[in-house]
């Protein structure tokens, strides 16, 4: 399944044959310290940059959540981020991941965004669509 936007990741997991949790990163993309010249003029002109994770959440495919209403909880604790990082976590025996294997797998992702790990995750911009982020 070819993912477009947020819509589509929930489809695909509810389509999974064991139960899912979405994970989600909310990112900043912001310039960092010890950046070169070079680097802030491409920043500055709306390339490159560095991912600050600011906050994390999961949520299971069959709440339903739009990203809308994703967006709004995310912007009750945090309104400093301008993309969202996620992943899928699948159970095992018709059960969902435990609380333990979904807490891990977000300080990994977390992990991921910080060192700009991104291959195999996906990306949306704030209306909930797909983008394509290159090193």
């Amino acid at each position: 399944m070819n993912i477009l936007h947020y819509d589509d990741l929930l489809s695909a997991a509810r389509q999974q044959p064991q139960p899912q949790r979405l994970l989600f990163v909310f990112a900043q993309v912001e310039l960092p310290d010890d950046a070169s010249a070079d680097e802030r003029a491409r920043f500055e002109a709306g390339e490159g940059g560095a991912l600050a994770p600011r906050l994390c959440v999961a949520k299971a495919p069959e709440d339903g959540t739009s990203f809308a209403a994703l967006c709004d909880e995310a912007d009750g604790m945090d309104t400093q981020w301008s993309l969202v990082v996620s992943a899928a976590l699948g159970g095992q025996r018709g059960q969902p991941p435990s609380e333990q294997a979904v807490d891990q797998a977000l300080e990994q992702l977390v992990g991921r965004v910080q060192a700009g790990a991104l291959d195999g995750l996906l990306v949306f911009d704030r209306r909930g669509e797909a983008l394509s982020l290159s090193a």
